[in-house]
């Protein structure tokens, strides 16, 4: 097989990845309906930041560090997941609090798409097992010595689909209909995205736990 089709395969696995549903997909979402367009897709560039900081990171080797060093690898589950119930539990409790219409001015917009970008990075970097994942990907489909391009590649390719993947949500729910449904049932939305947010931190949380008990 080519690099170039090596390539190909390994963006394919991580394009499913990303577009598999999460707390990134309901931060993302959350924001280009109650911010605006472009906090969303600030929000979407923070999530492709985050993938290649951890595309970087598997390509150094940290998912074989995080596996040796089980302490290291609990520790920093144990701080994704509380970060995602803490982030669950504000979504909760703004629930019922009105919406809040984006000022025209251009720092304040430019301030809420800082926020969003920032969250949306560290709700990414939340959860170390993307880099386990994208670790074993490149470990079944990288040769055993790539070409220097596909290592510089494979970084940017991956900001490339987790932000383009983004783009796609926000684009889809900043439409004026899906905002217009978030209106009308914002209470009942919220709740449900923030309880997704808890449950999915709970997760991460219970399985630090039972692999420190076994």
């Amino acid at each position: 097989m080519s690099s170039f089709a090596i390539l190909m395969s390994i963006l394919a696995a991580l394009l499913l990845g990303a577009m598999s549903p999460g707390p990134s997909f309901v931060l993302v979402s959350r924001t280009a309906v109650l911010t605006s367009r472009r906090a969303g897709l600030a929000a979407a560039l923070g999530m492709g930041v985050g993938g290649a900081l951890f595309s970087g990171l598997a390509l150094l080797g940290l998912n074989a560090l995080l596996l040796r060093v089980e302490w290291l690898y609990l520790l920093l589950k144990l701080a994704g997941g509380l970060y995602l119930v803490y982030l669950g539990i504000r979504i909760w409790r703004g629930a019922r609090q009105p919406l809040a219409v984006a000022d025209d001015t251009p720092t304040p917009m430019a301030a809420s798409a800082l926020r969003a970008f920032l969250l949306a990075l560290a709700t990414q970097l939340s959860n170390p097992k993307t880099a386990v994942v994208y670790g074993s990907i490149f470990a079944a489909l990288l040769p055993a010595r790539p070409e220097t391009w596909m290592i510089v590649a494979l970084p940017l390719s991956t900001l490339a689909i987790e932000a383009g993947w983004y783009a796609v949500v926000v684009l889809a729910f900043s439409a004026s209909r899906p905002r217009a449904v978030y209106i009308g049932w914002k209470s009942s939305v919220d709740r449900a995205a923030g309880g997704v947010m808890m449950l999915l931190g709970l997760r991460l949380l219970l399985e630090g736990f039972r692999s420190r008990a076994v």
